[in-house]
């Protein structure tokens, strides 16, 4: 598992130093991206936080997987990364706030809007779940620099998302990692028992 420090928030479950890793490339704006999510909420964090059967062993990483089909999804995924680093706490919450109102970034929606306004609309959504104190910092981290193709302040996490993705090979979301190897077994369809028996024929320590 590779995870540059700035980025430290994106494990969503678990001890950074757990021995297995679950690295979970989703799409915000991927319907598929959205059912697994609420499934990673309500059985996999139960699992692998404090007080669960693999505290300590297990640790998940939600990879932002940019799918660029979808023409908002550079710019919702540049809003996830301003939250994991002006409130990195609130990065799961935010993340799961965005999926459950993706329908309102989908390409019909934001294809009369421009960039300023899709992440006006980011921004309002983020100040429903990130502290106060914290609405200015994520604000700043999307204006765009004074250079006419210099991108913002999360650019750089941007490309460091999309690089790890194409280095390894993904291609869709979701995909799962389980200890750096893609589990093709693993879907979106799935629920608590097909989990549960996964980790309990996979973690070994």
């Amino acid at each position: 598992m590779a995870l540059q420090p700035t980025l430290r928030s994106l494990i969503i479950a678990g001890t950074h130093d757990a021995p297995h890793t679950l690295e979970i490339f989703l799409d915000y704006v991927c319907p598929f991206s959205a059912k697994i999510s609420l499934v990673i909420d309500s059985v996999l964090l139960p699992l692998l936080g404090p007080g669960g059967k693999y505290h300590g062993k297990v640790k998940a990483i939600f990879r932002p997987q940019v799918q660029p089909w979808h023409a908002s999804s550079t710019l919702v995924h540049e809003a996830g990364l301003a939250v994991a680093r002006a409130s990195p706490d609130s990065f799961w919450s935010f993340s799961l706030a965005l999926f459950k109102h993706q329908d309102e970034y989908f390409d019909i929606p934001t294809s009369t809007l421009t960039p300023l306004q899709i992440r006006e609309k980011l921004a309002a959504l983020a100040a429903e779940v990130i502290p106060a104190g914290a609405t200015g910092s994520f604000a700043d981290l999307l204006l765009l620099k004074s250079s006419a193709n210099g991108g913002n302040a999360v650019t750089d996490d941007l490309k460091y998302t999309i690089k790890f993705s194409r280095q390894n090979g993904i291609h869709v979301s979701p995909t799962v990692l389980w200890d750096g190897l893609i589990a093709n077994e693993i879907s979106s369809s799935w629920g608590k028992k097909e989990w549960t028996d996964f980790l309990a024929a996979k973690v070994v320590l």
